[in-house]
């Protein structure tokens, strides 16, 4: 039978409570009991079929604690005159809440609205908005009023997010709650106190003022000519990306690789050095706007994403080319041949020609389904072949003691 028994009521309400809608009541005093629930009841015909679970039914709602039964008298042409339930109601909160399970709950949120209210009154449209989400920080709340609070009282506070001292808040409080936060402080602060330019919880810092970790760059001098470091021939230099920016090398060649063994065993090059990339994301290595006058090689994986990177790459410095990603490679290095799980399809409109053909045979899969030819496999007999060929008429590599050198 589908007719509305006692578990398909407790359903409804409990539907109610898991969209949220009986927690918003908390914040908006909207006030929706009694209640009335939908009730789908037996019809005519099955008085006339099935009159003994028809009876069931009725004394299966009057037996349910939780819910008010109004009845009606229906008199049938054959069974005659039958007091059947013809609505079903939730008197109260409270009965909702008993039969339900949920007291603790309820009044757990209840206790955020009141703090809410009496100490930042701003931030109850995010709970009417995120019940639910606020019922599972019910234990953190406290802390998180707190921060936003402080930063009401030091909006742009130009300090890193650990220095923040409140007590009770763990050093990295913050950190782990900035996606919570983000919309929090867009709620409790003024528009001159967000920066709206920056977006995401990668940006939370500097959207709302804070320091930020400075980007380093790590790099290796493949000359022992140039003076990176005093008394220091070829040196292994990490500096913050604004640093990085203001060098005064005498440069002309610039190689980047993925792999942190390739980097170290780069071979000596003439007037050149050797940065260890940064994967997607070169927004720190671009305010390196000396680099437009050096050559630039990218040398990352034979596969589709590591094509996608070196278009991002091309997106700040156009005349990148790339070393080492080319066919000849990959058919040389058939026996390390590897899978890539999630492979690119995105159309990369930064690429050469023959950069386009390879990239597409990976991505359509017309090679083998899902190749790739991880830039570690690649034989160091063979990086130093092919660099000896791109530096053929330029500069001649440099064969002397410094480690790095095949």
């Amino acid at each position: 039978m589908t007719w509305t028994g006692s578990k398909e009521l407790k359903a409804q309400l409990a539907r109610l409570w898991e969209r949220g809608e009986l927690l918003r009541d908390a914040v908006t005093g909207n006030t929706r009991f009694p209640l009335r629930l939908p009730l789908k009841s037996p019809s005519s015909a099955d008085i006339t079929d099935h009159l003994n679970e028809v009876r069931a039914w009725a004394a299966e709602l009057a037996a349910t604690d939780s819910v008010r039964v109004e009845w009606q008298e229906l008199r049938h042409r054959i069974q005659g005159t039958q007091e059947l339930p013809a609505s079903v109601w939730i008197d109260t909160i409270d009965g909702a809440l008993s039969w339900l399970g949920k007291r603790r709950e309820w009044d757990r949120f209840l206790a955020e609205v009141s703090a809410t209210r009496n100490t930042l009154p701003d931030l109850l449209p995010w709970l009417e908005k995120r019940p639910l989400r606020a019922l599972e920080l019910s234990a953190e709340w406290p802390r998180l009023m707190a921060v936003v609070a402080w930063l009401v009282e030091h909006p742009r506070p130009g300090i890193y997010l650990r220095q923040v001292d409140l007590p009770g808040v763990h050093s990295k409080f913050i950190e782990a709650h900035r996606s919570v936060l983000g919309e929090l402080l867009d709620l409790a602060l003024p528009a001159d106190a967000v920066d709206s330019s920056k977006i995401g919880v990668s940006q939370f810092a500097a959207r709302y003022g804070f320091l930020e970790k400075p980007t380093r760059i790590r790099f290796r001098v493949l000359d022992p000519a140039i003076r990176a470091v005093p008394d220091s021939a070829c040196p292994d230099v990490t500096l913050d990306a604004d640093s990085f920016s203001r060098l005064a090398l005498a440069v002309k060649s610039v190689f980047i690789t993925e792999n942190e063994t390739n980097f170290l065993a780069f071979p000596q090059v003439r007037d050149a050095i050797v940065i260890f990339g940064a994967g997607y994301g070169w927004d720190a290595l671009a305010h390196s706007h000396w680099l437009k006058n050096c050559s630039i090689h990218y040398w990352g994986d034979i596969d589709t994403h590591g094509f996608g990177i070196l278009n991002q790459l091309r997106g700040h410095f156009d005349h990148v080319e790339s070393f080492l990603m080319d066919r000849a490679t990959l058919e040389a290095h058939t026996a390390v041949w590897g899978h890539e799980d999630k492979p690119l399809v995105a159309d990369l409109h930064r690429l050469t020609s023959d950069e386009s053909d390879l990239y597409d045979d990976l991505r359509d899969n017309r090679i083998r389904a899902g190749l790739r030819l991880e830039q570690e496999h690649i034989g160091f007999h063979w990086l130093a072949y092919r660099l000896q060929h791109l530096l053929d008429g330029t500069a001649a590599p440099i064969h002397a003691s410094c480690r790095g050198t095949i």
